[in-house]
């Protein structure tokens, strides 16, 4: 695992050593990236914006917005084992200022929000595969305008996954690499 582009291209991330994280790869990474910078469904840039990394892991996707000139990525992630790796990856990068990492679980930090006063750019959300409850998520987030006007929404599921996305998001686009689907919607 690596960051792809931007000004810590090339620099090696850190992974749990047991199977419970899944980390994003590369090549999923770097075609998620290709979308935002080059899409004409969506105007939304990763330079200057705030970001918010659910089920974040060893935070591969917001280390790389932090590499592409993010303003701060919100990590969100509850697994112990991650949040050291997490840790290290940051550190690794210096990127303690632009980083927050809250420790908890998704789906009580996303109901608990109204403590916090900021909105997103972008919200990465990369839950483990089994996770079935996408929709409760996407909804609240809908509901509580946690996202920028003009952001977007990113999921990342296996591409054999079944939930049928709420109404709620409007979905710009949908692409398959590999194992995995990439929704990206507002």
């Amino acid at each position: 695992m690596r960051i792809i582009g931007g000004n810590y291209r090339g620099k090696k991330i850190a992974i749990p050593k047991d199977k419970n994280t899944r980390p994003l790869r590369d090549l999923v990474k770097e075609s998620i990236f290709n979308l935002i910078d080059h899409s004409n469904k969506f105007s939304c840039k990763i330079e200057k914006s705030n970001i918010l990394d659910l089920f974040s892991g060893t935070g591969s996707f917001g280390l790389e917005c932090i590499s592409r000139n993010a303003s701060k990525v919100t990590f969100v992630e509850n697994y112990e084992n991650a949040i050291h790796v997490l840790k290290k990856n940051i550190s690794a990068i210096q990127a303690q200022k632009q980083t927050q990492i809250i420790d908890y679980n998704c789906f009580d930090f996303i109901k608990r929000y109204e403590v916090f006063n900021e909105k997103f750019d972008v919200i990465f959300l990369d839950p483990p595969y089994k996770e079935e409850k996408i929709n409760l998520l996407i909804n609240t987030i809908k509901e509580k305008k946690i996202l920028n006007e003009k952001g977007i929404l990113i999921l990342h599921r296996h591409k054999k996954d079944n939930v049928k996305i709420t109404d709620k998001l409007k979905i710009l686009d949908q692409r398959n690499y590999g194992i995995s689907k990439i929704i990206i919607g507002y």
